[in-house]
């Protein structure tokens, strides 16, 4: 199911079952989302993402990285991140986000795609430091990129497009019935800043 020219508000449940997924649109003025994302792009300590696949490290050519409260330790795809200190502006968003969803988070995963053509495999943010069935709340800057969920028995797929300045949250089961992800794409060629503000448990 396409959610593109579907008229959607943020108390609206995107999945049919088995999960919450809200969409709030545009948080920010346009003038404000173009200065977040230039901030973004170049006081983040950006990093090629790495994974050990089969024994074998890979670096992507996607960028990330890892803020919190403190120095959380977070594993996945078989490798360990270790937070770095919040930013004014990552405290600035998270306070606005914290606001509009009555959620709170305690670090910050962000992703940087430079263009189309790198994207993100279906997966679930199931791993064993966050919050279980806790709000990821997703915070988008750039390039509009489509973001698509699947459930894993039914099969069933919801799709929409992110905009620039927006925020999507994932909550309850989500993460156990349902996978997500971000396809490439070779019509967009502007690189895509996205935040998941999550909760790490000691």
């Amino acid at each position: 199911m396409d959610l593109f020219s579907t008229e959607t508000n943020e108390t609206t449940n995107l999945l049919p079952e088995g999960g919450t997924v809200n969409y709030y649109g545009k948080l920010f003025s346009r003038e404000d989302a173009n200065r977040y994302f230039d901030v973004l792009l170049n006081d983040i300590e950006w990093k090629n993402d790495q994974a050990i696949i089969f024994g074998k490290l890979i670096l992507t050519k996607r960028k990330v990285a890892w803020y919190g409260d403190s120095d959380f330790e977070y594993t996945y795809s078989n490798t360990t991140k270790r937070a770095l200190p919040w930013t004014k502006e990552l405290l600035e968003l998270k306070a606005v986000i914290e606001e509009k969803t009555g959620e709170t988070f305690n670090s910050c995963l962000l992703n940087l795609y430079h263009s189309g053509d790198e994207g993100m495999a279906w997966h679930s943010d199931g791993e064993k430091d966050l919050k279980k069935d806790g709000a990821i709340g997703s915070v988008s800057f750039g390039a509009e990129r489509k973001f698509a969920f699947k459930h894993k028995e039914t099969k069933e797929t919801v799709s929409l497009i992110l905009e620039h300045g927006s925020l999507l949250v994932m909550k309850d089961t989500t993460q156990t019935n349902w996978l997500h992800r971000l396809p490439p794409t070779k019509t967009v060629f502007k690189p895509r800043v996205n935040l998941t503000f999550r909760t790490i448990v000691k």
